[in-house]
């Protein structure tokens, strides 16, 4: 029988709590009950070993329905990190089985369809983030990208928490936005992307996002973790042939420190239901701390997995061209590198910071 494999940090790493964790989150509670079942045996997840803090756990993947992330979380990551019994508990990494994981769509565009989409075959994809985050009033903000596309920015991003408030209504600066990226690339002759934040309830999210396809935009940004996996899942599931953007905003919540779960678990799942672009740190380069090995995020988002499609791997938070070097030497060549304040608190202003970026990503490949 396949089983969905889990690796725990667990303390104490006794096992009786690990057993504990294994019955909680399966068939067991935490008393023999008398409605317990012969024929239920077999369902039991087991501890399969322990080797320090490290505890691995084996559950039937019967256990599970197929194309649900949600129910799959409220099991492995659901109840047992209140127990009593736990004094701390992290969810490192799952192993999932080929028949869960085809029953998932996964990204619908990968690393190569998005380079043929840009005509960038070889170097890092150099983005930014409008900057202020939160303010700008609509014209400014079309301005600010196109400043940085004519500087030489491939891509020009929403930051996390700007959705549609009254400064900045998300259907005016979609428009606007779009024609300040038309005419950035008849100046420039290259490809350019917006990526606007379509995060909001699911189906004014949904929305949202079929007016960017119409208004020809490529891409959509989705705040993956706060809109929640089903929201995701319904916009992924609505192929509207969009690039799937994910920001992590929140993630360290849960990722940070030895109890919660890693963003390495984050970014198997986002890739399993179908982003396919996801920001996961910068390798100690940068302001952002950094408590998962993010090369082994990385190589989780590009290796082969079942036949899905790999996914963009993101490098963002206090980026300028003076790190580009040391973080291209870590990350490689297959990373898009988003820097806000590393472009527009250049002392020149956008143009020149955007400038500066792309010259030291072109230099250091």
């Amino acid at each position: 029988m396949p089983s969905i494999i889990c690796d725990f940090h667990l303390e104490p790493a006794k096992k009786k709590t690990a057993e504990a964790v294994a019955a909680e989150s399966s068939t067991g509670t935490w008393i023999d009950v008398s409605t317990e079942k012969q024929y239920m045996k077999n369902l039991a997840a087991k501890v399969v070993s322990i080797k320090g803090n490290n505890v691995r756990i084996a559950y039937p993947l019967e256990l599970f329905e197929l194309g649900n992330v949600p129910q799959l979380m409220s099991s492995i990551a659901g109840n047992i990190f209140g127990m009593k019994a736990v004094k701390r508990l992290r969810l490192n990494d799952i192993t999932l089985p080929k028949k869960y994981v085809k029953s998932f769509k996964g990204p619908c565009f990968g690393i190569e369809k998005i380079r043929k989409l840009l005509k960038v075959k070889r170097r890092p994809l150099v983005g930014t983030i409008v900057k202020p985050k939160l303010g700008l009033r609509t014209v400014d903000h079309a301005k600010v990208a196109y400043d940085a596309w004519i500087g030489g920015c491939d891509i020009v991003k929403d930051d996390e928490n700007l959705s549609s408030q009254k400064f900045n209504p998300f259907e005016r600066r979609v428009r606007q936005t779009i024609m300040m990226r038309n005419k950035a690339e008849r100046k420039t002759g290259e490809k350019k992307i917006y990526m606007p934040n379509v995060t909001a309830e699911t189906n004014e999210m949904l929305k949202r996002a079929r007016l960017v396809k119409q208004t020809g935009c490529e891409y959509a940004m989705v705040d993956i973790l706060t809109c929640g996996w089903s929201s995701l899942q319904t916009l992924r599931n609505a192929n509207l042939g969009l690039v799937l953007h994910a920001h992590r905003a929140g993630h360290a919540a849960f990722t940070r420190g030895r109890h919660g779960i890693s963003m390495l678990v984050v970014a198997r799942l986002a890739r399993l239901i179908g982003v396919d672009q996801l920001h996961i740190g910068t390798a100690a380069v940068g302001k952002m701390t950094q408590e998962d090995d993010v090369i082994i995020i990385e190589k989780a988002l590009k290796n082969k997995w079942f036949g899905l499609k790999t996914v963009f791997p993101v490098a963002s938070g206090g980026l300028h061209a003076g790190l580009v070097q040391s973080l291209i030497k870590k990350m490689g060549r297959d990373i898009i590198i988003q820097a806000g304040g590393g472009i527009h608190g250049h002392s020149g202003g956008t143009i020149a910071g955007a400038k500066a970026m792309r010259a030291a990503v072109e230099r250091t490949i």
